[in-house]
């Protein structure tokens, strides 16, 4: 039986995003310099159909009882890890992966987590260098006037009343010469955007504002976001476009659906529940978003709920998808004319004991097996107010955290 062993790293230690050790890296969850990083792959699996989530679960607690576990740390996010990326849709693929070594920090404490050898893995900091090669963007799935179109025609399906709301997404095809090196956009998002969720799970890559949802023992966070405005570059101007922001009926019609949709889905599961009545601005580098963090404690049941639970709950939410959401996912399929892939579903982490961090997958690409070519994805929530202008610069500041990482690294 292959051991997991946990210890404490002491001393000094270079930030999170710059470790390195003799494995390739496999996976991350970054946020404001604290997380966890994989690397080498233990085991790793695909999964696809309506019962993903279930099979993710069994998968997971199959690959545990496999393990001796030797945990000298404690607390969430140490020992084994699982991270998952799961697919928007059913009929796509899901990845799971459980690297062969984590390295995470939290609150001024670091550790290592390795399976294998009872000897620690050398572990060292990981220089950046710039990458080689040209990018060039291509189209994706629809030019900016047809997807302009696309938005014109949601707008009129919500006006008729055949829904409230729905999200259009779009993408956009990055080519490279040379192979693109993930560790190099991790260290960009991580250095930029310090206050969003820098991801890595099989080739997806991404800094997240969102997340679907967090698990600590027995209390459950959710941070929804929903409206946004793109930022000018001068600070008194932003104060003015936050104050707009907040106060923008679109915008706060757009997020209501969002919060409402996440507070419906965890009811079932929590004793009590915490929605805050009005949103707060987040300003991130680029855009600021309306943003709100409901929270709850769960039932105390026969039957315990963990987060593989929650998740099959609460997504597609209406931050993603739209409301109704069997109404919005079908205009989704109608307008969208692509493959959501991996983009906008729940991608994070899960531990042994079953807590975890479960973002949404946001602000994000997909490498080919080959590292040459990224596709990146945004994606805008439509309401009667929408403006199909309005919604395209929108989308253009969404794809600007991939698109600049992936610009900035020539």
């Amino acid at each position: 039986m292959p051991t997991n062993i946990t210890t404490e790293i002491l001393g000094d230690h270079p930030p999170l995003d710059l470790i390195a050790t003799d494995l390739a890296l496999s996976a991350t969850w970054i946020r404001g310099g604290e997380g966890l990083i994989g690397f080498g792959e233990w085991k790793s699996t695909s999964l696809k159909g309506k019962n993903r989530f279930t099979e993710a679960r069994k998968w997971w607690h199959e690959q545990l009882t496999s393990l001796k576990i030797q945990n000298n740390v404690h607390g969430s996010g140490t020992g084994p890890i699982l991270f998952s990326s799961f697919a928007y849709d059913q009929s796509e693929e899901s990845k799971l992966v459980i690297p062969k070594i984590i390295i995470g920090q939290k609150g001024g404490k670091s550790w290592i987590t390795w399976i294998g050898e009872s000897t620690q893995p050398p572990i060292s900091q990981y220089i950046e260098g710039n990458q080689r090669g040209d990018i060039a963007f291509e189209v994706g799935a629809l030019g900016n006037e047809e997807w302009k179109n696309r938005v014109a025609t949601a707008v009129k399906k919500i006006k008729n009343g055949d829904l409230e709301k729905v999200v259009l997404a779009r993408d956009l095809i990055a080519n490279s010469s040379e192979a693109i090196e993930p560790r190099n956009l991790i260290a960009f998002l991580a250095k930029n955007y310090p206050s969003t969720w820098v991801f890595l799970v099989s080739n997806l890559i991404g800094a997240t504002p969102e997340l679907l949802v967090r698990l600590n023992k027995s209390l459950v966070t959710s941070r929804i976001l929903a409206g946004t405005i793109r930022k000018s570059g001068d600070e008194a101007k932003d104060l003015g476009l936050a104050a707009s922001l907040a106060k923008s009926s679109k915008d706060l019609e757009e997020h209501e659906y969002a919060v409402r949709s996440v507070a419906d889905a965890l009811s079932p599961y929590c004793s009590s529940t915490n929605v805050p009545e009005s949103p707060f601005v987040l300003h991130l580098a680029n855009v600021m978003h309306l943003a709100t963090d409901v929270t709850g404690v769960l039932n105390d049941s026969a039957i315990p709920v963990d987060i593989f639970a929650l998740i099959a709950s609460l997504h597609p939410s209406a931050a993603v998808c739209g409301t109704p959401t069997d109404t919005a996912n079908a205009v989704i399929d109608e307008l969208e004319d692509m493959n959501r892939g991996r983009y906008a579903g729940p991608v994070g982490w899960i531990d042994a004991r079953g807590d975890g961090e479960i973002g949404i997958a946001l602000r994000t690409g997909e490498l080919s097996e080959d590292l040459k070519t990224m596709r990146i994805f945004s994606g805008c929530g439509i309401v009667a107010g929408s403006n199909p202008e309005d919604e395209l610069a929108e989308s253009q500041a969404k794809l600007s955290p991939m698109r600049t990482a992936l610009e900035i690294r020539a």
